[in-house]
């Protein structure tokens, strides 16, 4: 972990998204120093899934040592990001560094991304940024210390990383392309840098998006905020950079990147946007389920699921159902397949005995689940983590989400049988 210094003491940083995840982690690790810390955040009122509220954060922030201002701020709403900026110069006299890191995400393709949902991933994210920054300008252009940290990824082009999730990627882009115009616009006045995880960082968030059991492949807020820490000690010549969390602690002298591990030792998620060896990135795009054009010539095409494989598949889960499999899950899971051998599938864990079979079930199904034929194989055969397929857009839930992560815990007990 990276010592404070005091260098902070008495600086007003203004951070948007900081009641909770790696905003209030930042929050958290500038208060030890002494900062004053703006918590321009929008949940007043404690969510039923998320827990932490901006006074909450207000409260933890005092304890750790700094001075903290709750503001309700809804990054979408010009006013109230000017109303929180007056009462923050107002309160401190100024505002020395902003962290953008406000964000929406909904990792689903372009046919399946609601409109409500392409909206507030833009309105969060590009121009809640662009706002929040632009309004904080004036007085950043007056402190000594200067920064503007966007909590985005380097502006990776290979589609991978667009054909998933377009929309998101496009949202998140535009935090970065604010790095790279506003470096350029107030060189020499303001520093403007991203800042983005090499591994997934476990938040309440990272919980709901990939379930249960995901945090042991995921790396502490602790990680962010340290890394955040290390730029707001750079001089205002350190700008325009996109910096990976990992790579900044190792040039401070940082080597046990355990300390940050939720699980020691466990093999880590990497985080989206980032490339490393070209053959790590065909290895690592063929699990997020695309190939990237690395390489000029054909590289052969995975097999496919041998024919009957789902249904060879349906019958070892069968013969796996147990009266406690079934009283323990109590649940109807519908399974909609695409490619050969696909259609529609059940497996019902509801009924005396458990059921499984083609077609729709007699119940409605708690959860329905869309994938292809030879991800569904590998999903039961232990070779494809059902959180990785759906974090990267393979398989899509719906219906009850606490059901379908029974369902992973279920599939881990039968993975030695198939």
């Amino acid at each position: 972990m990276l010592p404070n210094t005091g260098k902070l003491a008495g600086c007003t940083v203004f951070i948007t998204g900081a009641s909770r995840g790696i905003g209030k982690a930042i929050a958290l690790k500038a208060a030890k120093d002494g900062a004053n810390i703006v918590i321009a955040a929008k949940t007043a009122q404690a969510h039923p899934k998320l827990p932490g509220t901006i006074y909450t954060a207000a409260e933890e922030i005092k304890a750790a040592g700094g001075k903290a201002l709750p503001c309700i701020v809804d990054v979408r709403d010009e006013e109230q990001i000017s109303s929180a900026v007056e009462k923050a110069v107002e309160k401190f006299g100024g505002i020395d560094i902003l962290v953008n890191n406000a964000s929406a995400i909904s990792l689903t393709n372009t046919l399946e991304t609601p409109t409500k949902k392409v909206d507030l991933m833009m309105n969060v994210n590009t121009r809640g940024t662009y706002l929040t920054s632009k309004a904080c300008i004036p007085y950043l252009k007056k402190s000594k210390v200067a920064h503007i940290l966007n909590l985005s990824p380097p502006l990776n082009l290979n589609p991978l990383w667009f054909k998933q999730h377009c929309a998101y990627t496009i949202a998140k882009y535009g935090m970065s392309m604010c790095v790279l115009g506003m470096a350029e616009e107030f060189k020499g006045e303001i520093a403007v840098n991203a800042l983005w995880p090499k591994t997934a960082i476990h938040t309440a968030a990272m919980d709901m998006l990939g379930g249960s059991g995901v945090e042991s492949q995921c790396r502490k807020v602790d990680i962010m905020a340290d890394a955040a820490y290390c730029i707001f000690k750079k001089p205002k010549s350190f700008t325009g950079n996109f910096i990976i969390d990992e790579n900044i602690l190792k040039e401070e002298g940082i080597k046990n990147f355990d300390v940050y591990a939720v699980t020691p030792g466990h093999p880590l998620l990497p985080d989206f946007f980032l490339d490393e060896q070209p053959a790590v990135v065909t290895k690592k795009a063929d699990s997020y389920g695309a190939v990237p054009e690395l390489k000029e010539e054909k590289t052969q095409p995975p097999p496919k699921a041998r024919s009957g494989a789902v249904e060879e598949t349906f019958r070892i889960v069968k013969d796996s159902l147990s009266d406690d499999i079934v009283k323990a899950t109590q649940a109807v899971y519908q399974f909609e397949l695409s490619g050969e051998d696909g259609g529609t599938w059940f497996l019902d864990l509801k009924s005396k005995g458990g059921n499984v079979g083609y077609g729709e079930p007699s119940d409605q199904a708690d959860v329905v689940m869309s994938m292809s034929t030879d991800d569904f194989v590998k999903m039961f055969s232990g070779k494809l983590k059902p959180t990785m397929a759906f974090m990267s857009g393979k398989l899509k839930i719906k219906g009850n989400m606490a059901l379908a992560i029974k369902l992973e815990k279920l599939m881990n007990q039968m993975n030695s049988k198939l």
